[in-house]
């Protein structure tokens, strides 16, 4: 097993884990290992690509239709050797 160091947590913090530990009759090491594993035991969400990501964001609110707009050509194009 692994051992973990955690420094500067704020005294509020500490005392919050203190008194969370103190009502289960846990040490508070016993504790935070327990917060830890019940943080950690949910799957993170599948990551997708981000344009995957702003079509799921939108899709609820539907389509836009765009109107057909005809395209012209901007410039002659250019011809060598001629």
């Amino acid at each position: 097993m692994a051992v973990v160091t955690i420094r500067n947590i704020d005294d509020a913090i500490k005392e919050r884990l203190r008194l969370r530990a103190a009502k289960r009759g846990r040490s508070m090491e016993d504790e935070a290992r327990d917060i830890l594993r019940s943080a950690l035991s949910t799957e993170l969400p599948q990551t997708s690509s981000l344009g995957h990501s702003i079509h799921n964001r939108f899709a609820a609110l539907g389509g836009v239709d765009m109107p057909d707009v005809p395209r012209e050509q901007a410039r002659p194009p250019i011809t060598f050797g001629e």
